[in-house]
């Protein structure tokens, strides 16, 4: 072996191998996200992004009794977000055995209109999802008041004021059966006896709240109480996307690049077969998102 050969090929294997540093790197940095998730105490810690959530269904009344409270439940998967650097791809195929054929065959030369470039394929790590039911019970009874004035009167005197601001409310209401008061938050929480007294209540937000000859404006909203249910982490290798490096520079433009990338691993004398979606950067880079397959 001439000295530049060996040269050229142990240049390769040092790239090689910083690659697979980078990747262990950032192996070990999703290993302690996830271990990190994970308080002493059991509790999971994971911050989820504002999202739509989908409404999937009621629950029923069991044991056969009238039920004056609203149970809901939503179905809630956090969409899993990866950073794709420059002159990288992200390649999704229809067949796994595909995917799989293509990364253990490591390296991949594509012709890129003229030139050529060596292309190498490695398996995608997808970060930490959160997956989860949202159970929510709205009540038919309890309403919760908030920004109540801060008056010089006993608490007792402020109950009995609630009470019957809500018992002969122009918005509705009706007989109270309880009154919660909370006066260093200034909330409260009212219980009436009939079922559904509250519902003309919360449709106003604000309210007229009348004390010693004054109008003060004070919140209302419904009552609720929510729980989680069938929290599930997942995280992994992706059975159908492979990320592409490496990936030479050229003067034609990003749409041409990514549409000869997935020419030739489209191709059965490649190796490849179909594909459902490409993704090419060539400069800077970009923010994709995963979400589980319906």
């Amino acid at each position: 072996m001439s000295k530049d050969v060996y040269e050229t090929e142990l240049s390769v294997l040092n790239q090689e191998n910083a690659e697979l540093k980078r990747e262990i790197e950032k192996l070990k940095e999703e290993l302690a996200e996830c271990c990190s998730a994970l308080s002493q105490d059991g509790k999971i810690k994971k911050k989820v992004a504002e999202m739509k959530v989908e409404f999937t269904h009621m629950e029923d009344t069991e044991g056969g009794f009238a039920d004056t409270n609203t149970h809901c439940v939503f179905s809630v998967t956090t969409r899993i977000p990866f950073k794709l650097n420059q002159n990288q791809a992200l390649l999704t195929l229809e067949d796994e055995e595909v995917a799989e054929r293509l990364t253990k065959m490591g390296k991949h030369t594509v012709n890129l209109d003229g030139t050529t470039a060596d292309v190498k394929v490695v398996p995608f790590t997808v970060g930490m999802g959160v997956k989860f039911e949202l159970h929510v019970t709205i009540s038919g009874k309890k309403i919760n008041v908030s920004d109540i004035p801060e008056l010089p009167i006993p608490d007792e005197w402020m109950r009995d004021k609630l009470e019957l601001n809500f018992y002969k409310s122009e918005h509705g209401g009706g007989e109270v059966e309880n009154v919660k008061y909370d006066k260093r938050s200034r909330t409260a929480v009212i219980t009436f006896t009939r079922p559904g007294a509250m519902a003309s209540i919360v449709r106003c937000a604000r309210h007229p709240f009348y004390v010693n000859g004054r109008c003060h404006r004070i919140s209302v909203s419904p009552s609720t109480d929510g729980h989680l249910e069938k929290l599930q982490l997942f995280s992994g290798i992706s059975t159908k996307t492979i990320l592409l490096k490496g990936i030479k520079e050229t003067e034609d433009d990003e749409e041409s690049v990514q549409d000869m990338i997935e020419i030739h691993f489209q191709k059965p004398s490649n190796g490849g077969g179909e594909t459902e979606s490409i993704k090419y950067v060539s400069k800077g880079a970009v923010w994709v998102s995963f979400e589980e397959d319906a």
